[in-house]
């Protein structure tokens, strides 16, 4: 019998993402922390936070592919995780606007029996200026309070982007491309 795959995963971006894959899974919530040290250069953040995820998962599911993904925005230096007031989301926007940033996911995956491997894919996001107005609208939505750095492209926020340099997947949390060939150099889906 093939091992089963598991995403390590709460976000439903992430489970729509990996089903374009085609493969079948199983999705199990992870309750890693998600704090990290001030200082650490985002890309090993989100490596840390993804793989903090499939060991969190992983008892579990010894036998299994777990896979785990951590996304976030990097504008000025500054880590923008998700928000946790309308407030903050407010001042990340208003932070963002009119300028370019970074969007980081990390992405970790664990072979049957615990061996992790992990990788990050950075995207360089630039939004048009945004007026308050624009800005209280889309905070009354709800939908930037649970995404890194308080907008979700798939959503409302497209209307902010100007331009992407890189895998759109990356933004909305899970770079399926990149994904897909690490899982079939480390054996996935099983012959």
């Amino acid at each position: 019998m093939p091992p089963r795959f598991v995403l390590a995963s709460r976000s439903p971006r992430r489970r729509q993402i990996l089903e374009l894959a085609g493969w079948p899974f199983d999705v199990q919530e992870s309750q890693a922390d998600e704090t990290i040290a001030p200082g650490t250069p985002p890309d090993e953040a989100v490596q840390l936070l993804a793989r903090r995820k499939v060991e969190a998962v992983l008892p579990s599911f010894p036998d299994a592919y777990v896979l785990g993904a951590d996304t976030i925005v990097v504008c000025d230096g500054r880590l923008l995780g998700k928000p946790r007031t309308e407030e903050e989301a407010f001042a990340m926007l208003r932070l963002l606007s009119g300028r370019t940033h970074d969007v980081w996911t990390g992405v970790a995956i664990a072979l049957p029996h615990g061996v992790i491997t992990s990788f990050a894919e950075k995207t360089a996001v630039t939004f048009w200026e945004l007026d308050d107005e624009e800005i209280a609208a889309y905070i009354a939505t709800g939908e930037p309070m649970d995404k890194a750095g308080a907008y979700g492209i798939q959503g409302r926020a497209a209307l902010f982007v100007k331009r992407i340099e890189g895998d759109y997947l990356t933004v909305v949390g899970l770079p399926l491309s990149r994904t897909v060939r690490e899982l079939r150099r480390l054996g996935w889906p099983p012959a």
